[in-house]
């Protein structure tokens, strides 16, 4: 927590926020409110983390009309609550991202989905060119919470930011002026839910790499590559 409350990362995780821009949460400030409201409220602030007291407030429920006809449901969080995930985000995903998969493309720094893409033409070009195409369904909103925090625990020693990473999991989705709890999913609209997401998924592509597979996988979306429709 300590390396999260660092000067020179709270300014990095700031310039982030304010360049992502995005819509207010559940109380309304804008980003540009923010760093005004931090020079009056940040001493405190920091001591709630510290002590490991910090409660973040409930995200605000979006709906995305997606191609299919569905919709994706975004929970955007306050813009404090953005900021000090975003501050987590860098402390963590540089310790854990060298240690994932080289088959994981999404959400992660110097690798996109055109690599993803460049690397299934080189497996078509070897002779795997049937594709098993798999789409976890609505799986940031399914993800365990138990699991996933199972997971956070065999990285993390630190009982604060354990504390504060369920606590925004868990902070509630407020939808036509009522909070409602949430007992699973990581909220998409949040800088960690990315990460979050990817270290639950480190499992699978583990798994598939000790079958032996070729794959890609660009957050919920993989492809296996096979020689042969039989291998399908």
């Amino acid at each position: 927590m300590e390396e999260v409350c660092e000067r020179e990362n709270l300014k990095r995780a700031l310039q982030r926020v304010k360049a992502n821009k995005g819509s207010p949460g559940i109380d309304g400030m804008t980003v540009e409110e923010l760093p005004d409201y931090l020079a009056q409220h940040w001493p405190a602030i920091c001591e709630q983390l510290l002590s490991g007291s910090y409660g973040p407030q409930p995200v605000r429920r979006v709906e995305i009309p997606k191609s299919d006809g569905g919709v994706r449901k975004l929970g955007i969080p306050t813009v404090l609550d953005r900021w000090i995930e975003q501050a987590v985000l860098q402390v963590l995903q540089g310790q854990w991202d060298a240690t994932f998969s080289r088959h994981s493309y999404g959400f992660r720094p110097q690798r996109s989905a055109h690599q993803a893409v460049a690397q299934a033409q080189q497996y078509v070009r070897e002779g795997y060119g049937w594709v098993v195409d798999l789409d976890l369904e609505k799986f940031f909103d399914r993800v365990n919470h138990d699991r996933l925090m199972s997971a956070v625990a065999r990285r993390i020693g630190d009982k604060r930011m354990l504390k504060l990473i369920r606590g925004f999991l868990e902070a509630g989705v407020m939808e036509g002026g009522l909070v409602s709890p949430v007992d699973e999913g990581t909220p998409q609209g949040g800088p960690l839910s990315p990460l979050l997401s990817n270290l639950v998924l480190d499992e699978l592509d583990r798994e598939l790499e000790r079958r032996g597979h070729r794959f890609a996988r660009c957050a919920d979306d993989c492809n296996i590559y096979v020689r042969s429709e039989p291998h399908v």
